[in-house]
């Protein structure tokens, strides 16, 4: 069975209005209550520069994890975002294995890793993120799967990419660029451990 058919038949929730308030790029902005990676409140200026940004990206979110897939090898990739925030537009990706955490920096631009990734322990996690990857190993999809999917449904680019609960149950959550518009597509994956009653995580977007 190809990706698409896969995922195709594990869609659980595609929501083909923007993520945020509004139609368009501008009252998205006008909607958003977006935060920086340092948790900084951005102005509007800087969203619509951090969305032109991944627009002129020369390499895409799937090529990125192309590339993040080979460098920890038995890995899997658990999140991924795009950041322009930095000067530069580069792709953050995070893989784990057994009880490690890597976060590696891809340039967006020649798809060159940039630094030394940053390795953690599973054990620094909220407890929630460590049973999401505890379910994730039951899991045979991967990330790049669900990216795969999101970008056919909406015919956009996915511009991050991670691991949700969802009413107790391990979601891929996926956020496209289509046109001007942010889409949300949420993905079950048939095999994933139910996370039993685990509080519900608010969506970000």
């Amino acid at each position: 069975m190809s990706k698409k058919q896969l995922f195709e038949a594990l869609l659980l929730l595609l929501i083909c209005a923007p993520c945020y308030a509004g139609a368009t790029l501008d009252d998205k902005i006008n909607a958003a209550q977006e935060k920086d990676a340092n948790g900084n409140e951005l102005t509007d200026e800087a969203i619509s520069r951090e969305l032109e940004l991944f627009r002129s990206a020369e390499v895409s979110l799937r090529q990125a994890l192309k590339i993040a897939d080979s460098l920890h090898p038995g890995s899997r990739i658990v999140d991924v975002s795009f950041d322009g925030g930095s000067g530069s537009s580069v792709y953050r990706v995070k893989t784990f294995r057994q009880d490690r955490i890597w976060e590696d920096t891809i340039d967006a631009k020649t798809g060159r890793v940039a630094g030394n990734a940053t390795a953690s322990s599973i054990s620094e996690l909220r407890l929630e993120d460590r049973l999401n990857l505890i379910a994730m190993q039951s899991v045979r999809q991967e990330l790049a799967d669900a990216v795969f999917v999101a970008e056919d449904n909406t015919s956009g680019k996915a511009l991050s990419g991670g691991l949700m609960n969802e009413a107790g149950k391990l979601i891929f959550v996926i956020v496209v660029l289509s046109g001007t518009n942010l889409k949300q597509v949420m993905l079950e994956p048939p095999t994933a451990n139910n996370l039993g009653t685990l509080p519900r995580r608010s969506k970000q977007h």
